[in-house]
């Protein structure tokens, strides 16, 4: 099968793979996504279960994400932020910690909750002040370490650093050993400060068919299984081959070098995430706010009431209670012993919660050390086949969306 000239084959509908095909297709080519799967999003997915939107995986969309923010349509996602703040349960009960210069009702109690030190506080601002007039090309040029190394620079002290950052960016990060990069975290530090965590109010996959929706129709061929990219073509599983003028591999370090014969990538781990979705008749926390366990101990990392924060994540009249675990924890009765903590957190009205799904997600997050991680451009070229994706970039959204339009502007160029 040939496909007219000017064409261009992008091998996986991810959020790389779609920023490409978009800005390929308003700039006057002809992009086809070539797609495994059913439906186009790659890792940022949403299913209906019961009436309830179930994202798999805990995810937010950062509102200040300047790329990601320039390509979509925010108004037409609907856009449903968190407070901006946590609640940390420590010592048997909730404390609340805000940032209190966009909320300076919660001063005193934010000051005074037992999350770090008055200093430890006053730090905060200080990184805030410091970080936010930072340019992202600053941030990029600066000395790579671990964040937990980075926060001990910065003079935080170490309850600081394990009651709550751990558990914060553990949820961010996926990984309570703070061995992300620092460059990770000032970038997710600066959009923290510069905006808010969201939700699309109908889950996120609400992102990825907003791309797709300004593709043509038959621009995405679903359930197309590809095993190998060579120059200008790309074989299929079912046999032959279809032809183009460029060929894109839109998809994870692994599937891409399995793909691209001569392409040695960097080894990068995954980091994994089991996410618990619970229904209930009301909300315990009752606010757009994350929960943390600042603890250390036990399973959970962190709770949100996603209903809380977009009521169109529940029928009317319930609540859709996430909570998130770090790994891929195997032990019988998981779902009951999560309950079983979730007892100390909130007392007896979770025994009245219904288990809706556990995901257990082996591939949630691309590992980014100081070690592995931005390997440099946003793109790679392997003889005439051009690779993108957050592996070449930034773990997030937005170094996914920044990779596939780099991509198709080199390739119109």
């Amino acid at each position: 099968m040939t496909l007219p000239k000017k064409r261009v084959l992008v091998v996986g509908g991810g959020l790389a793979g779609l920023a490409c095909a978009v800005r390929l297709q308003e700039a006057g080519a002809r992009p086809v996504i070539v797609e495994a799967s059913d439906e186009v999003g790659g890792r940022v997915r949403t299913d209906v279960v019961d009436g309830f939107r179930l994202d798999r995986g805990f995810q937010v969309y950062l509102d200040a994400y300047p790329e990601a923010g320039k390509l979509l349509d925010l108004p037409r996602l609907d856009l449903r932020p968190f407070k901006p703040g946590a609640l940390v349960y420590l010592d048997g009960r909730l404390h609340r910690v805000m940032d209190v210069f966009r909320d300076p009702r919660h001063l005193v109690t934010s000051a005074l909750a037992p999350v770090g030190s008055l200093a430890d506080k006053l730090r905060v601002a200080a990184l805030k002040w410091r970080i936010s007039r930072s340019t992202l090309e600053a941030i990029a040029a600066r000395p790579d370490l671990t964040t937990e190394a980075y926060l001990h620079r910065a003079g935080f002290s170490s309850r600081m650093i394990d009651v709550f950052f751990r558990s914060f960016y553990g949820g961010i990060f996926l990984e309570r050993d703070l061995r992300t990069s620092s460059r990770m975290f000032e970038f997710t530090f600066q959009m923290f400060s510069r905006g808010s965590a969201t939700l699309p109010a109908l889950g996120m996959q609400e992102i990825p068919r907003q791309l797709a929706c300004r593709l043509p129709a038959d621009a995405i061929l679903r359930g197309v299984r590809v095993t190998e990219a060579q120059p200008g073509k790309i074989k299929l599983a079912s046999g032959g081959y279809l032809e183009a003028e460029a060929i894109v591999v839109a998809t994870d370090a692994a599937t891409a070098a399995a793909l691209i014969p001569g392409l040695v990538t960097k080894e990068r781990p995954w980091r994994a995430v089991t996410g618990i979705y619970f229904a209930a008749a009301e909300s315990p926390l009752r606010e757009a706010i994350i929960a943390l366990n600042g603890a250390g101990r036990g399973l959970i990392n962190n709770v949100c009431v996603l209903s809380d924060v977009a009521p169109g994540y529940a029928p009317a009249g319930q609540a859709l209670i996430s909570i998130s675990v770090l790994g891929l924890p195997a032990m019988p009765d998981f779902e009951a012993q999560i309950l079983a903590e979730l007892e100390l957190w909130f007392g007896a009205e979770v025994r009245g919660w219904r288990h809706l799904r556990t995901d257990r997600i082996e591939r949630a997050l691309p590992e980014q050390s100081p070690v592995t991680g931005p390997p440099g451009p946003c793109f790679r070229e392997v003889n005439g086949i051009f690779v993108c994706g957050d592996h070449v970039t930034s773990a997030s959204i937005e170094g996914a969306i920044i990779s596939g339009l780099r991509t198709a502007d080199a390739l119109l160029r």
